[in-house]
């Protein structure tokens, strides 16, 4: 199965490689155009999940703020995830099955 993350009809990140976590896909940063991310200086502080930076995602002049998140150093237990891109609900998140949409 195939992931995709689409904001103001660009696709952002796509990847078969991706990591779940309490519902949430991470995408390897390698499946990510990060050229639509940049880092805002905020931080996210989970208690389970530990750290991560903030970034907005920026297209076209358009800004969502806060719409992706990166957990550098994650906490014990959660390795699988550090360095990995998750989004913010507001996304389109499009799956995908032998490349149709489901």
């Amino acid at each position: 199965m195939k992931i995709k993350i689409i904001w103001n009809n660009t696709t952002i990140a796509e990847s078969e490689d991706f990591r779940i976590v309490e519902s949430c896909y991470y995408f390897p940063p390698s499946s990510v155009k990060m050229q639509f991310l940049k880092k805002n200086g905020n931080q996210h502080v989970s208690r389970w999940k530990g750290t991560a930076d903030l970034y907005d995602i920026v297209v076209d002049d358009k800004t969502n703020e806060a719409a992706a998140l990166s957990y550098s150093c994650p906490n014990e237990g959660l390795e699988k995830i550090e360095g990995y891109i998750s989004f913010g609900k507001s996304v389109e998140v499009v799956r995908e099955k032998n490349g149709k949409s489901f």
